[in-house]
């Protein structure tokens, strides 16, 4: 079985979980901003954020190589994550990327990729043996190949939950949903020459002179589980084509209070709250056990009883 600590391990060898940084989507900015939920929302789930008020929500837009310094035209997966404050101060966690789906079903599928893409002259070799033991992976090529593409913006590039999670509403009807978080601002791209020829921290520059204009927005809306789609497997795209708008994130302004003095800021969508509760996907129970070992990388620091069970 594999662990927290052999996923590390396999993405020091690409080149990431560098000291000091996150083993993954290292190289990333918060921002501040709110949530407020719909009337539909608030009636899928009885989480206290979809009451309808609006709630404070601390927001990392990031790209997801281990890289801390790694430029921003170049081509890779980017992350949105939002840590919604509830009314009582906890606070429950949503965690998004540009990949509608992930490269495995299994933590282990996920850690052997790892270990075949390690560079090396034997590197070629080995992903085509990859290949060979996880044919499913070929049929998701066109779908990493699109999470790849480099965006004008943070704020033009649509955000996609990899797993499910459990909705619960106040009269006890369930369902399974998965998150897509659609920016207001529409999708918007570069050329490979445009990417090639940004400069390094491009993304954050133009979200700072964007934010200078007013506010960003997402719309935040979920993806209503069919009777054939898995909700444990988050490398199996759903059928359904069910979605609702649940609520508007609005983005104000950069955060300049978290992370000093060794705070410690963890996005992990194993945090959830009344009314909503995890699947049972593996990688989504295995990705809380991951963190808290990059946060040891990174701070030293044991996360305890700060971690949600996984």
């Amino acid at each position: 079985m594999v662990t927290a600590d052999d996923a590390i391990e396999a993405i020091r060898g690409t080149g990431g979980a560098q000291p000091g940084a996150r083993a993954l989507h290292a190289k990333g900015t918060l921002y501040r901003g709110t949530f407020t939920a719909t009337r539909d929302g608030g009636e899928l789930s009885l989480a206290k954020h979809l009451d309808g008020a609006e709630v404070p929500a601390l927001i990392r837009f990031s790209n997801g190589s281990g890289n801390p310094k790694q430029a921003d035209g170049s081509p890779g997966v980017r992350g949105m994550a939002v840590k919604f404050t509830l009314p009582d101060g906890s606070t429950t966690d949503v965690s998004t990327q540009t990949a509608r789906l992930f490269v495995s079903s299994k933590p282990e599928g996920f850690v052997d990729l790892l270990k075949a893409m390690r560079p090396g002259l034997t590197t070629p070799l080995r992903l085509a043996k990859y290949f060979v033991t996880h044919p499913r992976l070929l049929g998701a090529l066109p779908v990493v190949r699109d999470a790849n593409k480099v965006p004008a913006s943070y704020a033009t590039i649509e955000y996609h939950g990899l797993h499910a999670f459990r909705w619960i509403s106040a009269d006890g009807n369930a369902r399974f949903v998965r998150y897509h978080l659609i920016p207001a601002a529409g999708e918007h791209y570069l050329s490979g020459s445009d990417a090639h020829r940004a400069a390094p921290d491009f993304l954050t520059d133009e979200l700072k002179a964007r934010l200078a204009q007013g506010p960003v927005r997402f719309d935040c809306r979920v993806q209503i589980a069919g009777p054939q789609d898995s909700t444990i497997d988050p490398s199996a795209p759903w059928r359904s084509a069910e979605t609702v708008t649940v609520g508007t994130i609005e983005i104000t302004g950069l955060d300049t209070e978290r992370e000093h003095d060794g705070d410690i800021v963890v996005f992990d969508p194993m945090r959830v709250t009344d009314g909503i509760e995890p699947s049972d996907d593996p990688v989504l129970h295995f990705r809380s056990l991951a963190y808290s070992a990059s946060v040891r990388l990174r701070t030293g620091v044991d996360r305890g009883s700060e971690a949600p069970p996984a």
